[in-house]
This record gives C-alpha cells, sequence and structure tokens, in this order.
C-alpha cells in the first residue's frame, strides 16, 4: 500500500512562512494537492499539481501559496508565505491517479498564531 508522508508543519506568526512536503512511498500520482480541515469545518482543497504541472488554487491562498512537485522524487510541496491566523488547520496531502484510486496522508499541524 503507498504510503504519502507528511513533513513540514508547526507553530508560525502571522506574516510567517512554512514549507510543507509529501513523499510518496512508491509509484507516482497523476494529482498531488493539499488539503486542510480547520476545527469545526469540512475539509477543503488548497492547492492540486497534475503530472503536467498543472496547478490549481483556492482562492484564499492565490498570491501567498506555491505548490510545486518533484516527480523524480515523488515529492509535492506547498511553500506557504504571508500566513494568517485563518490558515491554522490540519493539512493533508493527496494523491490521485485514475488506476490506483485516492490515496491520503496523516496529516499535519499548522498553527498560525502571534
Amino acid at each position: 500500500q503507498v504510503q504519502l508522508v507528511e513533513s513540514g508543519g508547526g507553530l508560525v506568526q502571522p506574516g510567517g512562512s512554512l514549507r510543507l512536503s509529501c513523499a510518496a512511498s512508491r509509484g507516482i500520482f497523476n494529482v498531488m494537492g493539499w488539503y486542510r480541515q480547520a476545527p469545526g469545518k469540512e475539509r477543503e482543497l488548497v492547492a492540486a499539481i497534475t503530472i503536467g504541472s498543472n496547478i490549481n488554487y483556492a482562492d484564499s491562498v492565490k498570491g501567498r501559496f506555491t505548490i510545486s512537485r518533484d516527480n523524480a522524487k515523488n515529492t509535492v510541496y506547498l511553500q506557504m508565505n504571508s500566513l494568517k491566523p485563518e490558515d491554522t488547520a490540519v493539512y493533508y496531502c493527496n494523491g490521485f491517479s485514475p488506476s490506483r484510486g485516492n490515496a491520503w496522508g496523516q496529516g499535519t499541524q499548522v498553527t498560525v498564531s502571534s
């Protein structure tokens, strides 16, 4: 079974930056992305990138977050700048391929607070 292993979460002050990484244990996914879930809210898409580097961002993070991937390393990154308290959530890595279905990481906590 494929595992997605995330790293890079933590506590940061408003206006600060964090970089999340997610590595797939084997294989490659057509689409890789990041979702987040804040307490009491539904999980929402933050950003996604296809194997051909087509990118989609949630409106709330456009201009602040950048998603990228390294297909040779089966890894996706999320660079988060100008973080706001409302970005506080558990961030989940996701991988999808039509032949393999969905895979999820275990989640990493991002807390933006002074």
